[in-house]
């Protein structure tokens, strides 16, 4: 008896390869721990397994090897890692079988190692960082080329207020009129009092007066003008009165025409027509032709210019020339060109409507009327420092 139990037990020893075939049956009083779980999707044994009861499992003592953290990149799609091998021993019932008759699950080849991260883009040409709005389009197309000339000529054809073509030329002429009552059409005044000086010469000093004002609107105005000239102490020797309407031909020009009324030396009225405005360069011009009750027929330009030194130091030089188709003795003014002026003003602005000045200023005849002021024993020529004030309200 006890050797068929000893031949029994040899058999059963010998038998284990058989026995690795039932691997995932029930076979009583046999216990073994299920394999860890892997990633990979379940495949179906070859072999069609009895249902039976799952065994229960039990975590893997086994903890895998830490993997280097790779370097910080760009997020990137990460290819996906390789598949292992099924394990032909899933869904079977391994709880009776020992550790040593168990096959070893196949290593990952990859376990341990570095795994660098492709980047998608290696080798692309990326012409600019594209915004997230833009994300996925082709922005690498060149710009477009903007032609460089003048416009056509169409496009100066169109019409002389943009909103006609909108909304009619008939209804957009009432809304003009209506802008233009309510904004042309306002009357301003202003009076100018650009030279009140003393002059300070060789002899007898005197004074000069040069003053303006003007009443109207944008287009039409009321003008008066006036000069006054003399030496202290004795009347004026030239004194000058003149209304006018001026009117508007540019933004730039008035012309001018009225009369004008002269109180010394001898009583006389005139006809004025002139030009008063402004040139380039900001130089200030006043012109102007007079037809006497005599029949005289005399001409007189004036110009000027502020230079700005400082906002409130300017400096201003002037001149004048005065003309005349025939002698005038009552006047002592000769044909041709009879006089002529210019000076040099510095004036500073204490406020923009008071501003004293201080200057030099030079007189000159020429032929016949340099022959009448010698004969009076007056001199031809003169240098005068001046002194004076220059404001308006």
């Amino acid at each position: 008896m006890k050797r068929l139990i000893l031949l029994l037990a040899a058999s059963a020893l010998t038998a284990s390869p058989a026995m690795a075939q039932h691997a995932g049956h029930d076979m009583p009083g046999m216990k073994m721990p299920a394999p860890a779980k892997t990633p990979a999707a379940k495949t179906p044994s070859p072999k069609k397994a009895t249902a039976k009861k799952p065994a229960s499992k039990k975590p893997s003592s086994k903890k895998a090897p830490p993997t280097k953290k790779p370097p910080a990149k760009k997020p990137t799609a990460k290819k996906p890692p390789a598949e292992p091998a099924a394990d032909p021993h899933a869904g079977h019932d391994m709880s009776g079988t020992s550790r040593m008759d168990m096959p070893k699950a196949q290593a990952d080849p990859h376990a341990g190692h570095d795994m660098p991260v492709t980047d998608p883009h290696a080798g692309h040409v990326m012409p600019n960082e594209p915004s997230a709005e833009h994300a996925g389009h082709d922005m690498s197309a060149t710009a477009v080329d903007v032609p460089v000339g003048p416009p056509p000529p169409e496009a100066l054809q169109g019409p002389e207020n943009a909103a006609d073509t909108a909304w009619g030329k008939d209804a957009m002429a009432d809304g003009r009129a209506v802008l233009f009552n309510e904004h042309g059409k306002m009357l301003m005044s202003k009076i100018l009092v650009d030279q009140l000086e003393t002059r300070f010469r060789s002899g007898r000093d005197g004074y000069f007066l040069n003053a303006e004002g003007w009443y109207g609107g944008d287009i039409d105005k009321l003008w008066l003008k006036t000069e006054i000239e003399g030496a202290y102490g004795s009347k004026p020797e030239q004194a000058e009165f003149q209304a006018l309407w001026s009117h508007a031909v540019d933004p730039w020009f008035d012309v001018q025409t009225g009369v004008r009324f002269d109180a010394q030396p001898d009583t006389r009225g005139r006809l004025v027509v002139g030009v008063q405005g402004l040139l380039p360069y900001w130089i200030e011009l006043d012109a102007a032709a007079f037809l006497s009750d005599k029949g005289d027929v005399t001409a007189r330009a004036e110009a000027e210019h502020d230079v700005r030194i400082t906002q409130n130091l300017i400096l201003q030089p002037r001149a004048e020339v005065d003309l005349s188709l025939q002698d005038i003795p009552q006047e002592r003014v000769g044909s041709g060109l009879s006089k002529a002026e210019v000076g040099l003003r510095l004036r500073y602005q204490v406020t923009p409507n008071l501003a004293p000045y201080a200057g030099l200023s030079y007189e000159h005849a020429f032929g016949d009327t340099r022959r009448f002021l010698r004969a009076d024993g007056d001199d031809p020529s003169s240098l005068s420092f001046v002194v004076g004030l220059r404001t308006w309200f």
